[in-house]
């Protein structure tokens, strides 16, 4: 496997998921270590002049009046030990390894002042699969101050952590993971803590299953359009290019492509479909562009020195900034939340029709038996159920927050908050991704005269390698969760991405993902 460099060429969303779930070796770029060195000297002739500096010389938060000049290497253990406040059950160890991985690349950006030898204690750290355990709660997104003082815990020895699947005191695990414990210099314990490695981390992994699924739920609704029998002069060029809305053109052009040699195109369709149907490029589309957005945000905080104070290594200064702050992630992924929702409320849409009474020709429930067979419609219930549960983790949380430290720290971002939520929703949308197809797939069944597209065509052989056609009424829970599970671990059709996206990230996320079926 190919190894991540940090500090060179810019880290991506796929290089985080790469290091976490996959743990690809990770390097430093050779123009690091002069960075760091730099920046440390910097730091300390500041501080040796006489400089106030925030973390260093100085307490924390509503203790910024108090001077610290004695004793700054253990200020800083003091510093790390006392805002090891979180709870909650544990992070996934692929979070974990997101959080510290995200940090280091941070780290490598040169702007904190770290001491050089601790970067290469974490880089060791890393590349061992030792994983510190961190709580989930405890950030409110004005830097993720509170999980990342578990990470430093965990780091100097007095945490938890997780080697070869069993939990140690850290100390333990790190003796045998062949680790001594971190010694944190003056200003290290802040550095390590005061950035939103975890808001970063944990939202570079949200980001590349969210891409992975949008992917599925253009195979899902191409598969609808099949069943549906879907009117193909809606994805004319030129009726999306009349009016070329986020990602929709791009979104037409892969529908297109899926339903490619369809017997949808020599058949008299109806004038107007549902909108669910018709509007699948405007709805993708816009999913798409917020997906984008979120990518550069968090592959913006990835790459930037979001340290306070800051080390100016160029101006040969150090100025206290809010450069942990993220509002423009928060709102990104609050907007992806929401985009998300909206193509899953289209989906269910779909869903719905197909399972009602006959449309396109298809038998009631899609039951070929007829009578009082069930057929599908029992499954519009978990329909309902799981787009009852994305709606609301769909609401905004960004806005809530309260002063903190004594006025001091008077606004927040939520970030960490609307990024798990996020994440929470994906494994929702996955079910009903695959609730989607298992009635499509069965639609299309149902009409021997039809024949797919080629795209389409796959979508189907890969639903029917999980789950059989029905005829008789059987349980289908089984069966959704048998799908959604193979939708997690495979790529079912053409996901390309729009054009906005970055071409580095579709060759990384091939890597990510060697089933694919062709």
């Amino acid at each position: 496997m190919s190894g991540i460099v940090l500090g060179g060429s810019p880290v991506s969303i796929a290089d985080i998921a790469a290091i976490a779930r996959e743990h690809a070796p990770v390097a430093a770029a050779p123009e690091v270590a002069e960075r760091l060195v730099r920046a440390r000297a910097i730091l300390d002739a500041a501080a040796a002049g006489g400089q106030p500096i925030y973390g260093l010389n100085t307490g924390l938060g509503a203790n910024i009046g108090t001077s610290v000049s004695d004793g700054a290497a253990g200020f800083q253990q003091q510093l790390v030990r006392g805002r090891d406040m979180g709870v909650g059950a544990p992070l996934a160890p692929d979070i974990a390894r997101a959080v510290l991985a995200a940090r280091l690349s941070m780290l490598a950006a040169g702007g904190s002042g770290i001491s050089p030898h601790l970067f290469g204690d974490l880089l060791r750290v890393l590349n061992s699969g030792l994983n510190p355990l961190l709580p989930s709660i405890g950030s409110i997104g004005a830097g993720d101050l509170v999980i990342l003082a578990a990470l430093a815990t965990c780091l100097i020895g007095d945490g938890r952590a997780e080697w070869n699947g069993t939990v140690y005191p850290s100390r333990q695990a790190m003796q045998l993971a062949g680790l001594e414990p971190i010694v944190l210099g003056p200003k290290d314990g802040l550095s390590l803590i005061n950035a939103s490695a975890l808001s970063a981390g944990h939202g570079a992994l949200v980001l590349a299953d969210a891409r992975a699924l949008l992917a599925h739920q253009r195979a899902a609704a191409a598969l609808s359009f099949e069943a549906m029998g879907g009117n193909p002069a809606i994805l004319t060029p030129a009726i999306q290019q009349a009016r070329p809305a986020a990602g929709q053109v791009e979104e037409a052009e892969l529908l297109r492509g899926m339903i490619d040699g369809s017997a949808l195109h020599g058949r008299r369709p109806a004038l107007q479909d549902p909108l669910s149907l018709r509007c699948i490029p405007s709805i993708h589309g816009t999913l798409s562009a917020a997906l984008a957005t979120a990518i550069a945000a968090v592959e913006t905080e990835l790459n930037a020195a979001g340290d306070n104070p800051l080390v100016l290594v160029e101006e040969e200064r150090v100025l206290s900034t809010g450069n942990f702050h993220t509002p423009a992630m928060a709102l990104a992924f609050e907007t992806l939340g929401l985009a998300i929702a909206q193509a899953a409320l289209a989906g269910a849409a779909r869903f719905i029709q197909l399972t009602g009474r006959a449309r396109n020709g298809l038998p009631k429930y899609l039951s070929p038996v007829g009578g009082a067979s069930a057929g599908f419609v029992p499954l519009q219930k978990t329909v309902t159920a799981l787009t009852g549960a994305i709606r609301h983790k769909a609401n905004p949380v960004m806005l809530d927050f309260l002063a903190v430290s004594e006025g001091v720290e008077d606004h927040a971002t939520q970030t960490p908050l609307a990024v798990s939520k996020c994440a929470e929703m994906l494994v929702l949308w996955r079910q009903l991704i695959a609730c989607e197809m298992l009635a499509a797939a069965q639609a299309v069944d149902l009409q021997p005269d039809h024949h797919c597209g080629k795209g389409t065509r796959r979508v189907h052989e890969f639903v029917r390698s999980v789950s059989a056609a029905l005829g008789e009424d059987r349980p289908l829970g089984p069966e959704v969760a048998a799908l959604g599970d193979a939708l997690a671990f495979h790529r079912i059709a053409d996901d390309r991405v729009a054009g906005h996206h970055l071409a580095k990230d579709r060759v990384a996320k091939d890597r990510l993902a060697d089933d694919r079926l062709d």
